[in-house]
C-alpha cells in the first residue's frame, strides 16, 4: 500500500500537531473526514480502502485522511453550542491554512478537491464545501446530521454557530453567491434508513432537511436513500462509497 504520514501544525497559536495521512501515487485529491472524534487511520483501520483499492492502484485517486479536531469542539457538550462554534473555526483555519495546501503541492495542477466523511465527517465535508466551493466543487456525505442544534447544544446561539449550520444558512443563500454555488459546487448525500441512522444519531431526518434544502436553493445536491436494512456502520458506508467514488474520478 501507498501510504505516508505526515504531521501539519495546527497554529491558531496552538502548539500541536495533526495528522494526515495519504493513500496512492495519482489521481484526483480526496479529503477525507473521520467520524466523531476520529483519528487520520479510522478510514483504513475501519476496512474503507478495501471497496476503493482499485482507484489507489490505478492512479485514479490519492486519499488524504485527516485528524478531527471534535474532542474539543462540537463533541464537548460540556462547552455552549456557540464556543464549540467558535473553537471549530480553528479546525477550518487548519484545513485552508495547511492541509488544503499540502495537497495542491502534492498533486497534479488543475486537479479539482473532493471531500468525503462518514456520520458526523460527513457534516464537515459539505459544510466545507459549502463554505469554500472555491476550493472543494464536490462533497460526499455519508448519513450526516447537518444540524448542530441538534447536537446536544445547549446555550444561546450567535454567529458562529450560525455560519457553521447548515440547516439554518443554506436558506437564506441568495444573489451572486447562490448563483455561482449553482454553477459551481455539487452535493452528494448518501444515508440508510435502518439501524441508527434516526435514533440516535439523526442522520436520515438531517439528510433528507438538507438536502430538500439545497435543492430548493438550485444547488446540484443528489440524494441517496439506501433501504431499511441499512445501519449507520461501517460496513455499509464502505459499499456506499465504493458505489459512487469511481463515477467522480
Amino acid at each position: 500500500m501507498n501510504r505516508h504520514q505526515f504531521e501539519l501544525p495546527l497554529g491558531s497559536g496552538v502548539d500541536t500537531a495533526m495528522t494526515v495521512i495519504r493513500y496512492g501515487h495519482y489521481g484526483r485529491p480526496v479529503l477525507v473526514f473521520p467520524s466523531e472524534a476520529g483519528r487520520a487511520w479510522d478510514f483504513e483501520n475501519n476496512g474503507m480502502l478495501a471497496g476503493i483499492q482499485h482507484l489507489l492502484d490505478d492512479g485514479r485517486v490519492k486519499l488524504y485522511c485527516v485528524d478531527s479536531l471534535d474532542a474539543d469542539t462540537w463533541s464537548d457538550k460540556g462547552l455552549p453550542i456557540e464556543e464549540r462554534a467558535t473553537r471549530h473555526e480553528i479546525y477550518t483555519r487548519w484545513l485552508t491554512h495547511h492541509v488544503v495546501p499540502f495537497i495542491h503541492q502534492d498533486t497534479a495542477s488543475g486537479a479539482e478537491l473532493i471531500t468525503v466523511g462518514c456520520s458526523l465527517g460527513a457534516y464537515h465535508a459539505v459544510h466545507f464545501a459549502l463554505q469554500r466551493a472555491d476550493l472543494v466543487p464536490l462533497a460526499i456525505g455519508l448519513s450526516g446530521n447537518y444540524d448542530v442544534s441538534t447536537w446536544e447544544s445547549w446555550g444561546e446561539r450567535g454567529d458562529a454557530t450560525y455560519f457553521a449550520n447548515p440547516t439554518d444558512y443554506v436558506p437564506n443563500l441568495h444573489g451572486d453567491h447562490l448563483d455561482w454555488l449553482r454553477g459551481r459546487l455539487s452535493i452528494l448525500l448518501v444515508v440508510g434508513q435502518g439501524a441508527w441512522e434516526t435514533h440516535p444519531t439523526g442522520s436520515l431526518p438531517s439528510t433528507v432537511k438538507i438536502a430538500g434544502l439545497l435543492q430548493e436553493k438550485g444547488i446540484r445536491c443528489e440524494l441517496d436513500l439506501w433501504g431499511f436494512d441499512v445501519s449507520h456502520d461501517w460496513e455499509w458506508w464502505q459499499r456506499q462509497l465504493a458505489h459512487h467514488l469511481p463515477r467522480f474520478c
